[in-house]
């Protein structure tokens, strides 16, 4: 048996394939996708490792491979590019052979990664997706979204309901790969786990102000868009950082941390998040949980909350406590429930476009009209 690839600090494999004569390994690179292809020496004691040749600052994955001959599929997506299918014969380069069709312009676009510093030093790398032309004047409407938990990574992807409604209207896109992800492998994901979490969202925070440091935007122009654990992550930006967002999107989401337990599946993500029923991490949940730090004499941003009556993952409770307490305190916000739709979004196009309108229009009021 031999080890033919070991990842570095920087890398996380995606796939593995096989053809008759070679192993194909696609991987993330600082979160960029890339695609290798070893072949064994004549002599078989070691393996020559070649970069396949594909566009930066996308993802690519290993569609299908051929054992019978050298022959596979590789897909590659990025923000500007939508799904791609590559075909590598031989010992050759892959080359294109089929796109899906371009849903919005992408000419005066273009994708870069920039990395912020949080808290305890760490570097936190980002995707910004802006306008070439993009002035550094602090007034950029801009929308930052991140996940950070369960060891999913957020890596390059097509989003046509993005590139129309946000983009095409001069909106600076940013996404952000902080710990709780998988982006680096096990230990970015356990670095943001259970007490561990305030690293979530201190990257997700040191990203924001990387972004105003650089003068890409401003808090007056700068909002949040989270669902799921990215909604509690949004919830707590909220409430930690009030000042920092005009617009906070909270979808979905997970709020009521001291109770989370007791609502529908939450008693499933306690190897996440922590338990209650331990003293440390308990001490931890009650001092993030977004409800419970909602204050009176606290000025917030007005957030736009939406949830599902039939999410029988994390419920609506989590969504109408914080609302009410929001209410109760006198605080706007808006608030939307789908009777229809579960946790994953709703189950018919025309209330899926009802929904991204929603957030559009809401997103144009706070970041776009906020001069």
């Amino acid at each position: 048996m031999q080890v033919i690839f070991t990842p570095g600090p920087s890398q996380s494999i995606d796939q593995v394939g096989v053809t008759k004569n070679t192993v194909l390994v696609s991987l993330f690179d600082n979160v960029r996708g890339r695609a290798m292809r070893f072949t064994p020496t004549e002599a078989g004691s070691s393996w020559q490792a070649t970069a396949l040749a594909l566009p930066d600052m996308t993802s690519v994955h290993i569609v299908d491979t051929d054992h019978a001959s050298d022959t596979a599929f590789l897909s590659v997506e990025g923000y500007l590019e939508p799904s791609q299918l590559w075909l590598l014969e031989g010992k050759g380069q892959p080359h294109k052979v089929k796109s899906a069709p371009a849903r919005f312009k992408t000419d005066k676009l273009v994708t870069e990664q920039y990395w912020a510093t949080s808290t305890d030093g760490t570097r936190v790398p980002y995707f910004i997706v802006h306008r070439r032309d993009m002035k550094l004047n602090g007034a950029n409407p801009t929308l930052l979204t991140a996940y950070g938990g369960f060891q999913v990574s957020y890596t390059p992807l097509y989003a046509p309901e993005i590139g129309q409604l946000w983009l095409d209207r001069g909106g600076v896109y940013v996404v952000a790969n902080i710990r709780g992800g998988g982006e680096f492998g096990p230990a970015w994901h356990e670095a943001g786990r259970k007490s561990g979490r305030q690293k979530v969202y201190d990257d997700f925070a040191s990203v924001g102000r990387d972004l105003i440091s650089r003068k890409i935007t401003s808090p007056r122009h700068l909002g949040i868009r989270g669902r799921s654990n990215g909604g509690l992550l949004s919830g707590v930006q909220m409430t930690q950082h009030p000042d920092l967002w005009n617009a906070v999107i909270i979808g979905v989401p997970l709020l009521d941390m001291e109770h989370f337990e007791t609502m529908s599946a939450g008693a499933s993500w306690a190897a996440e998040y922590g338990s209650m029923s331990v003293p440390a991490e308990a001490d931890f949940l009650r001092s993030i949980s977004p409800v419970q730090h909602l204050k009176a004499d606290v000025s917030y941003p007005e957030p736009f909350i939406f949830t599902a009556t039939s999410d029988d993952r994390v419920g609506p409770v989590h969504a109408r406590r914080f609302a009410a307490r929001l209410e109760a305190l006198g605080k706007p916000f808006f608030y939307y429930e789908d009777i229809e739709g579960g946790h994953s979004g709703t189950v018919n196009a025309p209330e899926v476009a009802h929904e991204r309108a929603l957030e559009a229009v809401y997103l144009s009021h706070r970041l776009m009209d906020a001069d």
